[in-house]
């Protein structure tokens, strides 16, 4: 049986169909049943009955929320749930615990001494008794060769003042971050196995280079001879991007005195629920931030103290803003899809509205004068003014939704020089969007954070034409001294 074409369907309406016999009558309607179920099954496939991958399935429909279609009984859920409690991340207690195999070798010793009393503010005298404390750190190191690593063992010391009170050198302490539930709180402090240079390069891995935990803790064995939990591994990129928190903080302040900015945001995942990942990004600055989708979290991002031009798509919670550019890109894609329609008077709509928004952005480009550009303008009003009273659903929401965002669709026409598509927006999401597939998502607050934040660092970095790794390193060093993070370098316009 010959599946019906785009072609076959077109030529097919109310008039074909009272023409027909009883008996072609039935066929066609036979041959319209079978595809209307091979539609069916494509919509209603996805990663929990085919072999499509989780990434494809739609994030609006929670899997966590929507009913399975083998569902169990409540008499077997109520039974399993006493029998087996659900199982938490991590080590289980009363497992087998692992400790470190791999034997260091010392390097080089960095004593540390006191510089003052800290009783009487005095400088100390250093004595000469042995070193109080000690540990050791794993640092990453250029040099001609390339990388390698060294281990220091770091000694401090005690000192007696005059007036003859005695001070101890300690490791520097930064914050303390606290996740409800858990048993060990990440606290920032220089007392740790992994130097900052070693945590950047991890950081890197996992974020830039998404590279899980596990493949992470095989590079570092295979290629630079570390062995590394996956536990420590995990908290080298937590604490960069806890570090790097302050830093965003004073980025979210800079865009707000932009003149122009992007904004997207795209789907993401925390612990299983759906997030989004946004960003605002202009061409010295990037801000990504894993919040819910509302307008609340949007007024977060863009303040209103914001006074600059918003590109931005049709979400609703953009609306209120003035100052803004419609993403014609958008609109454009879905033109296309209209004017690819099988109903031949829509696809001539829908090829019409896409002409006159090409020929707008053509004519914004070439510096056309105000009145080609009002005769197009005219053009495009008066085409979606007849969409919206067709039948077609899409075609009636996009001539809606031109003439309702009139104002931002045309908001060129008075500044030329604004953008006429997001895709600065779009280009910076589609990174996380990869990661999104390979780890779908974070777990915690902790983790979102930490990954927004270092995507906001180091997209700025690049943008700034600022090696991010060397930043980064330097704002964790700080950090863990409880000091506060220098300022990104501005690049010179």
């Amino acid at each position: 049986m010959v599946r019906l074409s785009k072609e076959d369907l077109a030529q097919m309406n109310r008039d074909y169909f009272q023409s027909l016999e009883k008996e072609k009558l039935v066929e066609v309607a036979n041959n319209l049943h079978l595809l209307a179920v091979e539609q069916w099954d494509k919509i209603n496939s996805d990663s929990s009955n085919s072999s499509q991958p989780p990434s494809s399935d739609n994030p609006f429909e929670n899997p966590k929320n929507s009913e399975k279609l083998h569902q169990k009984s409540s008499f077997q859920e109520k039974l399993k749930k006493e029998s087996k409690p659900k199982r938490k991340p991590g080590k289980q207690k009363g497992s087998k615990g692992f400790g470190r195999s791999q034997i260091l070798k010392i390097n080089e010793i960095i004593p540390h001494y006191p510089s003052l009393c800290s009783a009487c503010n005095q400088s100390s005298q250093i004595s000469n008794s042995k070193p109080y404390m000690g540990h050791q750190v794993l640092e990453l190191e250029k040099t001609d060769q390339g990388l390698k690593i060294v281990c220091q063992l770091h000694h401090y010391y005690q000192a007696t003042c005059n007036c003859g009170h005695q001070t101890k050198s300690k490791p520097g302490v930064g914050i303390t971050s606290r996740v409800e539930g858990r048993t060990r709180d990440l606290k920032l402090t220089e007392y740790v196995l992994v130097g900052s240079s070693l945590a950047t390069l991890i950081a890197s891995l996992g974020i830039r280079y998404r590279l899980s935990r596990a493949k992470i803790l095989e590079f570092l064995f295979d290629w630079l001879g570390v062995e590394l939990s996956i536990g420590t591994i995990d908290r080298c990129v937590r604490e960069a991007g806890i570090a790097c928190e302050p830093v965003v903080e004073e980025l979210l302040a800079q865009i707000q005195v932009a003149e122009i900015l992007h904004i997207d945001e795209t789907p993401w995942y925390q612990k299983g629920r759906l997030y989004w990942l946004w960003v605002a990004i202009n061409s010295q600055t990037a801000v990504f931030r894993i919040a819910p989708r509302t307008k609340e979290e949007f007024k977060h991002l863009v303040t209103e103290a914001f006074v600059g031009w918003l590109i931005t798509d049709g979400y609703g919670a953009y609306r209120h803003r003035e100052r803004r550019q419609r993403c014609l890109a958008h609109l454009i894609r879905k033109a296309i899809g209209i004017a690819e329609s099988i109903n031949s008077r829509t696809a001539r709509i829908g090829s019409l509205i896409l002409e006159d928004l090409r020929d707008f952005i053509y004519a914004i480009k070439s510096g056309k004068n105000r009145a080609e550009l009002d005769l197009i303008i005219r053009s495009l009003q008066g085409i979606c003014h007849v969409g919206k009273r067709v039948k077609h659903t899409k075609l009636k929401a996009l001539a809606k939704e031109i003439l309702n965002d009139w104002d931002a669709v045309i908001a060129a026409v008075n500044n030329p020089d604004l953008p006429l598509t997001n895709n600065e927006a779009e280009r910076a999401l589609r990174h996380a969007v990869i990661a999104r597939r390979i780890s779908h998502g974070t777990r915690t607050n902790e983790g979102s954070t930490a990954y927004s934040c270092l995507l906001s660092v180091i997209e700025t970095c690049r943008l700034r034409q600022v090696n991010p790794w060397t930043y980064i390193a330097n704002v964790i060093r700080l950090a863990r001294q409880g000091l506060s993070p220098p300022a990104i370098a501005s690049m010179a316009i």
